[in-house]
């Protein structure tokens, strides 16, 4: 059976029983979040060791025959390109088909929630170096940095680095493997999460005002995600079936709608872009990496939109031509800075846009708070499927894509 059926039978099956499971029991809410957090750890079991070691080996075979920084800087011109496109293409979207005006229900907030540029430097250097192998860390481009000099340290002496070369090689091809494992049994882990899911829309079904947007960005976000980013595929290489890609990324944007986890989803997306995409190892450990840490345009998307949304619904001034270049720039800027928040990233990227935009909106993002869950589910989803759009066109300009046929799908 595919990875993409196994994950779409459970995540019904925890729909189903996220549903019927009685909300005024605290005991089942307790079992169920449990679960739910479990699940996601059993997600990102093998994300840290299969990216380090898939990177070292990568960078050190893409430095060895001089492809490494023309890879890095295709990546990042498609990485920009599709970031101003997703996110002016949303704020059209609300203009075209504004939803209703959303109602107030400001939350207490413990502490508030804002995007520190100044720790995301600081992360990128931790006191030491084996903390991003060894820790906890959801935030991969450090470790991707560990790797780049890892993979120079294994250029210094060639007779004394092969054995430690070939190591490193047989122990990306092991996580590989690992990661695929842990892949085909993500259909029964997602019961859990999928049902924690469906336990928390329910709580929010009931405020009529929401639906508006929540109708808004889930139709929007699934026509982007399914449609409008795989037909680019036939825009730019006209020989290239758009649905084959889409076929082989299901599994990927199942388990990142659900999870909301960018690092649930990364050994799914590296398992499908080598076996279904055919991207070879070498460029999806790069690509994928830059791309869901500096590529996060899916949740700025959704953050602007929301954010839209806020103003309309509660200024008279309306918003200028101005507000919405301003909007624009200020949720393209963040998409460099989303990486450090693996779960939540569409949601403080609101709380960002927010505080930014100022006249009395920087705790705005309080009033989606209800729905803050599906904001994250639609932004990792949507940062899921520009991942592998953007590490397919990559793959393919630097020629690293390998042929594959559906037949041979997982």
């Amino acid at each position: 059976m595919k990875v993409w059926v196994k994950l779409l039978i459970g995540a019904v099956l925890g729909v189903i029983l996220g549903f019927f499971l009685p909300q005024n029991i605290s005991f089942a809410g307790r079992i169920i979040e449990t679960a739910h957090t479990i699940a996601l750890n059993i997600g990102r079991y093998t994300a840290i060791p299969l990216l380090f070691f898939a990177l070292v080996i990568g960078i050190y075979e893409l430095r060895a025959a001089g492809k490494f920084w023309p890879l890095v800087g295709r990546t990042f011109l498609i990485l920009i390109v599709t970031s101003i496109f997703v996110i002016s293409l949303g704020i059209a979207v609300t203009f075209i088909f504004p939803p209703e005006r959303v109602p107030i229900i400001m939350e207490d907030q413990v502490s508030a929630i804002g995007l520190d540029a100044e720790l995301f430097f600081v992360h990128l250097f931790p006191a030491n170096m084996l903390n991003l192998i060894t820790g906890e860390s959801v935030f991969i481009f450090p470790l991707m940095i560990c790797a780049f000099f890892f993979a120079i340290g294994l250029t210094f002496d060639n007779h004394h680095s092969k054995l430690l070369i070939t190591i490193t090689d047989s122990l990306s091809r092991m996580f590989f493997h690992i990661a695929a494992f842990f892949s085909e049994i993500l259909g029964i882990v997602i019961i859990a999460i999928s049902a924690y899911w469906a336990v928390r829309y329910r709580a929010v079904i009931d405020h009529g005002p929401f639906k508006s947007i929540i109708l808004l960005l889930l139709i929007f976000s699934l026509i982007l995600g399914l449609l409008i980013l795989p037909a680019l595929l036939y825009l730019l290489r006209k020989k290239q079936n758009p649905w084959m890609f889409l076929y082989g990324t299901l599994a990927p944007a199942i388990a990142s709608f659900f999870s909301g986890d960018i690092n649930f989803c990364l050994p799914v997306l590296m398992h499908t872009s080598k076996a279904n995409l055919g991207i070879k190892r070498r460029s999806a450990s790069v690509t994928v990496t830059l791309f869901t840490t500096f590529g996060r345009s899916g949740s700025a998307m959704v953050a602007a939109i929301a954010l839209i949304v806020i103003v309309k619904s509660y200024s008279s001034l309306g918003i200028s031509a101005q507000d919405i270049v301003s909007i624009i720039v200020n949720a393209l800027a963040l998409t460099f800075l989303l990486g450090q928040h693996g779960s939540s990233a569409a949601f403080v990227c609101l709380a960002a846009l927010c505080s930014t935009y100022g006249r009395g909106f920087e705790n705005g993002y309080l009033i989606l708070k209800p729905i803050a869950f599906f904001l994250i589910a639609l932004g990792t989803f949507l940062d899921v499927m520009i991942a592998a759009l953007g590490s397919f066109i990559v793959a393919k300009l630097s020629g690293f894509k390998e042929a594959r046929t559906m037949s041979s799908f997982v």
